[in-house]
């Protein structure tokens, strides 16, 4: 999958109220798939390769534990774009 493919979708954490709520040029970006944040884009620009492999605890209102929850969230292979949902946590 080539930049341009997976430069689509919005960015998780941006404001609601962002006119362009997209991936932003010269971005490195993983795409979040299931879970409830299934579709955005987390920027991962400036993670290390140890930070990339072991996923992100990211947090949202809209998982399992309501407020102050968080989706885990890893990539289905070391390097890979795509990020697999592992599941909420409080």
């Amino acid at each position: 999958m080539d930049d341009e493919q997976i430069m689509r979708g919005r960015v998780y954490g941006a404001d609601h109220d962002d006119p362009d709520p997209g991936p932003r040029p010269g971005r490195a970006y993983a795409e979040l798939v299931g879970g409830p944040l299934d579709g955005l884009l987390l920027d991962v620009t400036g993670w290390g390769d140890r930070q990339r492999d072991e996923g992100a605890a990211l947090p949202t209102e809209i998982g399992r534990y309501g407020a102050g929850g968080r989706a885990v969230y890893r990539p289905r292979e070391p390097g890979a774009r795509a990020w697999a949902w592992r599941g909420d946590i409080r």
